[in-house]
């Protein structure tokens, strides 16, 4: 079984190699107790470190897991199930696990879990109304994180399909520990030596502590600020480490580059987190990092970027999510338990997050009207 997944897994990269992946899953499984016995799971197919969702679930359990693969700049469908394939053969999963290239309806309505993995995306009211009544949806991030194209939480309350964040910061999933890291590796890309640089971390969210301790415990000097205003401009910065909320508009449009240009003229401008205008940076003369922008909402440096380690910690913390609220809806005999009740158990065990978003509700007139959601 082992010779057959080494042979079909063609990944170079060290990191990767499937023993080594089925070692971290198996660890995974076992810190988040994930068990998913008896459950069909709906997910995605992806390549690099991203291979390891579907036989994660696998691993824990899951008695169908399909997994949805679509080509992209990462790689083909066949390259992508090539790899998941031989990665199921090394964990001895293979034959519970069935890569396919589109969200069939009959598919949809199979599935206990559904995660919002990015080519299960976007999850809208029509493959909403496929799932069955006892259906859960876990986000693969924490709850505040949320991008609205990501799923139709509308659909998801009317049709009572519980949606719930992913707590990174669970100690059997512990992510966020990694932003630090993340950042010391953008700036090391952009040619920013960290020790002894003068970095300015603007940052709005949960993010801002792990940043500043890791490029801290690396050497560098740094300044932290809400809003760029609040920066000393003194300092000299050698980098600015941009790590904002997206919003509908980019974070570092024309007012902010000019604040910049005139205020930290020797700076790089790094995007960790929220869309940059990297027009409007170039006219003012500011460099800026990465030179292509990522998707918008997207973060500027992917967290596989560090190998399988944190993606692996963040799928299973997911997929928790996911039993947990599964469970929950299929404890109670006859009528499942209801929606709220599925995402109050997640948020009960530590591992899921609910949601505060406005979602607008229709009236009987058609008319828009403002909610919240979970």
């Amino acid at each position: 079984m082992g010779s057959t997944g080494k042979s079909e897994m063609k990944i170079s990269r060290p990191g990767l190699r499937p023993e080594r992946l089925s070692n971290l899953m198996r660890a995974a499984v076992r810190r988040c107790r994930l068990d998913l016995s008896g459950m069909v799971v709906l997910t995605e197919a992806a390549s690099d470190a991203w291979v390891v969702t579907p036989v994660l679930a696998a691993l824990a359990g899951a008695k169908k897991v399909f997994a949805v693969a679509r080509p992209s700049s990462y790689g083909t469908i066949e390259e992508i199930e090539r790899e998941t394939t031989g990665l199921a053969r090394m964990a001895a999963v293979s034959e519970r696990i069935e890569i396919i290239s589109e969200k069939r309806s009959d598919i949809v309505g199979q599935a206990d879990i559904v995660t919002n993995s990015g080519h299960v995306r976007p999850i809208d009211a029509g493959m909403v109304r496929c799932m069955k009544p006892t259906a859960v949806i876990p986000l693969m991030f924490e709850a505040w994180e949320f991008r609205s194209g990501d799923v139709d939480l509308e659909a998801c309350r009317r049709l009572d399909i519980p949606v719930a964040g992913t707590n990174e910061r669970h100690p059997a999933v512990d992510v966020f520990s990694y932003l630090g890291i993340m950042a010391v590796k953008m700036l090391l890309d952009a040619e920013i030596a960290v020790h002894g640089s003068r970095i300015l971390v603007w940052c709005d969210n949960l993010f801002r502590p792990f940043l500043v301790k890791g490029l801290t415990l690396a050497g560098a000097v740094v300044e932290s600020v809400e809003r760029l205003e609040d920066g000393e401009e003194a300092l000299g910065a050698d980098a600015i480490l941009v790590a904002l909320r997206p919003k509908a508009q980019p974070v570092v449009g024309r007012r902010e580059a000019a604040v910049i240009g005139q205020g930290y003229p020797t700076a790089v401008v790094a995007q960790f987190w929220g869309d940059m205008d990297r027009g409007a940076l170039a006219c003012q003369g500011v460099p800026f990092w990465p030179l292509e922008p990522p998707p918008p909402g997207h973060q500027g440096i992917l967290l596989s970027s560090l190998g399988p380690e944190p993606i692996i910690r963040l799928q299973s913390g997911g997929l928790k999510v996911g039993e947990v609220m599964a469970r929950a809806r299929i404890s109670q005999i006859g009528r499942p338990a209801s929606r709220d009740a599925a995402i109050a158990a997640a948020v009960a065990s530590g591992f899921g997050m609910a949601l505060s978003i406005p979602v607008p509700r229709r009236t009987r007139a058609g008319h828009s009207q403002s909610g919240e959601d979970q």
